[in-house]
Parts: C-alpha cells; sequence; structure tokens
C-alpha cells in the first residue's frame, strides 16, 4: 500500500522476540525531499511571538470584547492590542516575576478561560524560561490541586471568578504555591485569605506595576528546553504532565506552515481566529502559535457557550476550530431552522444540498460546485459563522460523517479534520481541502512526522494485511519528552522512539488514515468473544436518533448493553406520531421509546453485518447528554469508561436482570 499522499521510508518486519508485525513506515508525500526546516531564526516559543513584534509591531494581535454595565450579554465591539503593545505588557508581566525570584526552569500555572491576559502570562514565561503549566478551566479542585502539587507549581494566574476554585486547594498547595496574580482585580476577602496561608496575591495592575520600575536581561534559552507541562485529562487515573519542548512546538509549525502553503492555505496576517477553545489543550494552543507566527488577529470569546455565535457574528473570524460537540450543536440548531422554515425553503434547501454535494462528489472543488445556490441558499450558514470563514477545522475527537458532510456542503467553505495528540503536540493527521473521498478519515500525516501500524493480535488487527490495521506509532521531531516525575509510563509508550498513540487506524487506499478503535478499550464476553466498542459506537452512533452513545459488556454475561443519549427533536417527533405522551424526561423512561431505539440499533446492526454477539439487548435512555460536571467527560470529551461504569451500575444491573436478556 502507497497511496497518493504517502510515500514509503522503510519495510514492514513480521512479529519477532515477542514484538507484534510492524507495518511499513509511510511519510507525507509533501516531506518526500526531507521534513521542512523551521523558519530561520525560530529556536524557541519566544522566538515565535519576538520574530512576529519585529514584523508586525502594529498588527492587531489580541482582541477581546467590552463588557456593558458589567453585563456579559451586553457588549461592544472587539477592542484590540497590537503586538507591540502586548509585548510590552509582556516585558513587564516577566519583569515583575523576576523581581519575586522566579526565574528559569521554574513552573508558572495559569488557570481560567481563553483571554488576552493568559496569552500575555504564557509569553512572560517563554520569555523568562519559566514552564508554562495551563490549569485546567474544566476541571474540579482536586486536579488543579494534583497538578499544582505534582508540577510544583511557585507562581499561579488566575482569572478573577477563577479565585475561589484555586483557593480550595489550600492548604495543601500551600508547600509550593506562592504567588497569586488575579487577571482582574482582588477582594479583600480573598487577599486575606491568601495572607493567612502566607501566599501573595496581586491584581493585574498591581502586578505590572511592580515590573514597570524592574529591568531583568532575558535568559539564552534552546530548543531542547521544555517550554510548557500539559497535563492531560486522562480517561483513568491522575492527569499526566506531558513535557513539551521548543523543538517539539518549531517542528509542528514547520509542518503545519508547509503543508498549508502546499495547498495554498497558509495564514495570512489578515487572517482573524475565535479563540474559545480552552488554551490548556494543544490543539488551541498550536493554533494559536501558527497565528502568532503570522502576526494575525486572535479575538477571545466572553467564555458564556450561549453567547459563542454572536462573539463568532461580530468578529468575523477567518478560520474556526472546533471539537465536534460545537459542530454537532451549530448542526443540530441549522436543522432546526431548516425544517421549520416551511415547505418552499426547505424543499430548496435540500434540492440545493442534492446538486451542491453531487457536483462535489464528481470532483468539482466546493467553491466552484455550485456557485449560484452558495449565493442564495448558503449564503445565509455562512453569515451565521460570522461570513469570512474559509476553513473550518475539527479535532480532539471523531467527527460523525454526516455532520462532516453537511458543513463541507453548507458552510461555504474547507471543512478539514484533524487527529493528534498531546504527546504529539496536536496536529498529526489533517485532511486536504477539496478531497471528498477523505470523508470519515483524519486524512494523511502532516509532513512532520512518520507513522507505521502495528499489529493488535488480540484484536484481530494486522498491520501487514491487504486492508493495514494496527496502533497508529509516530516517530518526529513533534514527540514530546517524556511525562513528568513519570518514567514508568514514558517507557511503557516510547519504543525504540515510536510513540504507541493506543489507537488503532486503518490505511485508506489514498494515503489518508481511519481511526477505528482504541486499543485498550476490549473486553471479553462470557463466551470468551472480545469485543471492540469505540468501533461499534462509531457504527452505532449512525443511528440519527441517538446523540451519544456508550456500550458496555460484562465478562459474566453474553450479550451488550448501553446508555444511549437520544436525539430529542427526534424522539419527541416519534412519540408524536404514535400518539405517545409526556415530555423528553418521561418518553426516556418509556419502555415502548427504549424498544423504539433499540430496534433503530438492532437495524444498523443488521445492516452493517454486525456479529450476534455484537448486537445490543438492551438499552438505557438517559435524557441529559454526558458530561463534564457529572465527570463522564473529559475536557476533549472522550469518555470516561471507568466512571461511567460506575455511575450507571444500578442502570446496567437492571439491564442484565431485565426482559431483554436473551434466552439461552
Amino acid at each position: 500500500m502507497q497511496g497518493k499522499y504517502l510515500f514509503q521510508v522503510e519495510e514492514g518486519k513480521e512479529a519477532a522476540a515477542g514484538r507484534p508485525s510492524v507495518g511499513p513506515v509511510y511519510r507525507s508525500i509533501f516531506a518526500k525531499d526531507g521534513f521542512p526546516p523551521s523558519v530561520q531564526g525560530l529556536e524557541t516559543c519566544w522566538d515565535i511571538f519576538r520574530m512576529s513584534v519585529e514584523k508586525n509591531p502594529g498588527n492587531r494581535m489580541l482582541g477581546h470584547r467590552k463588557i456593558v454595565e458589567g453585563n456579559p450579554a451586553k457588549a461592544g465591539e472587539y477592542e484590540w492590542l497590537t503586538y507591540q503593545q502586548v509585548y510590552e505588557l509582556v516585558l513587564k508581566i516577566g519583569n515583575a516575576m523576576r523581581s519575586l525570584g522566579y526565574g528559569p526552569g521554574e513552573k508558572c500555572g495559569i488557570y481560567g478561560a481563553n483571554c488576552p491576559e493568559w496569552i500575555i502570562s504564557m509569553e512572560a514565561c517563554n520569555a523568562h524560561g519559566l514552564y508554562c503549566v495551563p490549569l485546567y478551566d474544566t476541571l474540579g479542585a482536586g486536579a488543579i490541586e494534583f497538578i499544582i502539587c505534582h508540577a510544583e507549581t511557585s507562581i499561579a494566574f488566575v482569572e478573577e471568578r477563577k479565585i475561589p476554585e484555586l483557593l480550595k486547594t489550600l492548604p495543601n498547595t500551600a508547600n509550593v504555591l506562592k504567588t497569586l496574580v488575579s487577571f482582574g482585580k482582588v477582594s479583600n476577602n480573598h487577599k486575606e485569605e491568601v495572607n493567612k496561608f502566607g501566599l501573595e496575591i496581586y491584581s493585574w495592575e498591581e502586578f505590572l506595576q511592580k515590573g514597570d520600575s524592574q529591568q531583568y536581561d532575558l535568559p539564552v534559552k534552546g530548543k531542547g528546553d521544555i517550554c510548557t507541562i500539559m497535563y492531560t485529562s486522562g480517561t483513568t487515573g491522575d492527569p499526566k504532565g506531558v513535557l513539551l519542548s521548543n523543538k517539539a512546538i518549531i517542528a509542528l509549525i514547520a509542518g503545519v506552515k508547509h503543508l498549508l502553503a502546499t495547498v495554498k492555505e497558509e495564514v495570512q496576517e489578515n487572517d482573524v481566529y475565535i479563540s474559545y477553545l480552552p488554551l490548556a489543550h494543544i490543539f488551541d494552543r498550536v493554533i494559536e502559535e501558527v497565528f502568532i507566527l503570522n502576526g494575525a488577529s486572535i479575538g477571545f470569546w466572553r467564555g458564556d457557550v450561549k453567547l459563542l455565535v454572536e462573539d463568532i457574528g461580530e468578529l468575523k473570524p477567518t478560520i474556526f476550530c472546533a471539537v465536534p460537540r460545537v459542530l454537532e450543536r451549530i448542526y443540530g440548531g441549522l436543522n432546526q431552522k431548516i425544517s421549520s422554515g416551511g415547505l418552499l425553503k426547505r424543499s430548496l434547501f435540500n434540492f440545493a444540498y442534492s446538486y451542491k454535494y453531487n457536483q462535489m462528489q464528481k470532483g468539482k472543488k466546493h467553491e466552484q460546485a455550485a456557485t449560484l445556490f452558495d449565493k442564495l441558499v448558503f449564503d445565509k450558514v455562512k453569515k451565521g459563522l460570522g461570513g469570512k470563514v474559509r476553513i473550518i477545522l475539527s479535532g480532539a475527537a471523531p467527527l460523525a460523517a454526516h455532520i462532516e458532510t453537511f458543513f463541507r456542503v453548507v458552510s461555504c467553505a474547507h471543512v478539514l479534520q484533524g487527529y493528534g495528540l498531546t504527546e504529539t503536540c496536536g496536529g498529526t493527521f489533517v485532511t486536504l481541502p477539496n478531497e471528498l473521498r477523505m470523508l470519515g478519515t483524519v486524512g494523511p500525516p502532516v509532513p512532520n512526522v512518520d507513522i507505521c501500524l502495528e499489529s493488535v493480535p488480540e484484536m484481530g488487527y494486522d498491520s501487514l494485511a491487504s486492508t493495514p490495521r494496527g496502533e497508529v506509532c509516530i516517530k518526529g521531531d513533534t514527540l514530546f519528552a517524556g511525562y513528568y516525575k513519570r518514567e514508568d509510563l514514558t517507557t511503557e509508550v516510547l519504543v525504540d522512539g515510536w510513540f504507541h498513540t493506543g489507537d488503532v487506524g486503518e490505511w485508506q487506499p489514498d494515503g489518508s488514515l481511519k481511526i477505528i478503535d482504541r486499543k485498550k478499550n476490549i473486553f471479553k464476553l462470557s463466551q470468551g468473544e472480545y469485543v471492540a466498542v469505540e468501533n461499534l459506537e462509531l457504527i452505532y452512533g449512525l443511528v440519527s436518533d441517538i446523540e451519544m452513545i456508550w456500550i458496555y459488556g460484562n465478562s459474566f454475561e453474553s450479550f451488550l448493553v448501553a446508555v444511549v443519549n437520544p436525539q430529542r427533536q427526534a424522539l419527541e417527533h416519534w412519540a408524536e406520531e404514535n400518539g405517545i405522551k409526556g415530555d423528553f424526561n418521561a418518553l426516556c423512561e418509556d419502555k415502548r421509546a427504549k424498544d423504539y431505539i433499540l430496534g433503530q440499533v438492532s437495524k444498523i446492526a443488521k445492516e452493517k453485518k454486525l456479529k450476534g454477539y455484537e448486537v445490543i439487548k438492551a438499552v438505557h435512555l438517559d435524557p441529559l447528554p454526558f458530561d463534564i460536571e457529572r465527570d463522564l467527560l473529559t475536557p476533549s470529551f472522550k469518555k470516561k469508561r471507568p466512571q461511567m461504569l460506575k455511575y450507571y451500575q444500578k442502570e446496567i444491573d437492571e439491564m442484565y436482570k431485565g426482559g431483554n436478556k436473551p434466552v439461552a
């Protein structure tokens, strides 16, 4: 297997010495002449910002909306800081840190929603060689406490409204944490509480003034120096501190820059990005680094998902990044508008959609497939995203194929799906513009890594088969330097320079990759059959009446059960057609609704020719979507399976005892 977008750099290897077989090593066709070099003079993350300030001092860099009368729902236009203005603030914050004795190698926490102060604090760390340690805005005090203690975070910048959360970690963190800096003001109560534990706390303005009268030379920083410790939320156990070096981030940016130039979609200085995905995650962090390198503009949301669409309308971004959950919400909202728009409008939309999709399937570029319908029908969708979006990039979790297809047709923008991990600095695979055949895949590798698949015999995945499948393994400069204070975990996943992702992939004929499973998410049923749960969830997730599904199998039982978040509109529509009364919560309790969803699930199982033991025999309907608040999802919306098992244990026991149990 070679593929249009891959070329082979090493032969595959048969199983030997207790190790499974390994498929050939591949590289992006765009790196056939070698990996792209980094931009001249770019050695560290500090250089990304410093060089951009020198080149684009007057460009708009960081923008936020001014809140009117203290009400976040009322906001004015975006107000901007230029690159030069941000640089001056960064120097002041850096000088203030140094004046308190914080220098190279110290750990600095940043806790809060994305805002200009977040980036300014991060750049001050980059300037003075401190390790930036993002603290998850979406995790509770337990995880924050763990990260502060584990990383030995001595100074932390914190969003004003998050100060109470941080104070909950005291006195347990007081032996390492010495200084707090608010992004805003500090109340007298908070000052008293902090001082009680021997810590100091400053408002943003106080800290800026502290750095105003000081002057410190910037230390020499190297490519191999650690730039950040980014903790992955993890689906089990404590978070792991991923050590990322300057070299890894610089290599990632070089690959992304080369790829965008090759497909003629470079980030320009007039591009605008809306920053709302957590900066504590690698996905948003590296995207913003790419924007900063190119002197482009970053506008921040107000921190409220209900106001996000309004912020987008005001900012008019040109590149929009999202996790599938965000695109699912937008998709649901658009579908609701379409279905309530009257027969004529609905018919016109459906005709335009079918026509454009067929043209794209024939190989036409999205911007040439239906120019008249783009103006008459799809322009409203485009305006809903501000009117200027040219690229929509989805990452962090798989995007359902029907949603990806929908946005490729109606958004009048390139819709790309990417794949990467914190350990690989984010972007490792990405689909390419106008390649409709890549639908449902994560595309070919970015031109800065080597990739191979390693067989997983216990799951029946063979990397040397005619359709190669196996665990995705990655090698290159974008890899992390290890897990902080966890050499045992590092040696488990880094073998001979290859990072073992735990994800199972399948090469497609064109050289793109499809993620089909998760290596560790397998369980054995009582009849001895192994079940690959993630692959099944993708298949059952195709049922249009299902929003999300979690499948469980017990090794003492012979069949599978599932907890389903039904698609509200679909279930209510079914109930109305069948004369069944009750609100959504009541419907989810109704046995007839459970039987209906089970019927839909059985239908897709038959259609996809699933084996008998892969068929779900009982379902529980939860009207409340799986969420982070109940600790069922990670911040990047991956299912926390052990926690889900604990949370739904009663329902699982009932399903196994219930009447859906198959007759022996």
